[in-house]
């Protein structure tokens, strides 16, 4: 042996000899480690089950927001739809009072003069 290790084998701590009950270190550490990883384990298994509700909750909430916007979407198809049917509506309504009432007044005044026309044409006759 060298040197070395003989130093290192002199400070190495004396096996002591374990009383009658004492509990040995290594099996107290071992059972104190099994114990830490048990109660990590519950707490990481907590909040994986409390992640997992609340992933399932916003889950649900997607869900209902999707469906209330292909509702709100249907009803946005369905007033467009309506507000282009009444412009139409509009524009043919437009186009029958030109026609059925602009038109004949216009007509109207091209029609015979008024009294007080031919009066007034007949002072520039003159």
């Amino acid at each position: 042996m060298s040197a070395a290790q003989q130093s290192i084998l002199q400070f190495a701590p004396k096996p002591k000899q374990a009383a009658a009950g004492d509990p040995d270190p290594l099996d107290t550490a071992g059972k104190s480690i099994l114990g830490l990883l048990r109660e990590a384990a519950g707490v990481i298994e907590q909040s994986n089950q409390q992640a997992l509700e609340f992933a399932n909750r916003l889950s649900a909430q997607l869900r209902n927001a999707e469906s209330r916007i292909q509702q709100l979407e249907a009803a946005v198809r369905y007033y467009q739809d309506r507000a282009e049917r009444a412009e139409q509506w509009l524009s043919d309504i437009a186009v029958e009072i030109e026609q059925r009432f602009l038109r004949r007044d216009d007509d109207a005044h091209a029609g015979p003069p008024s009294p007080a026309a031919l009066v007034r044409n007949r002072g520039r006759r003159s």
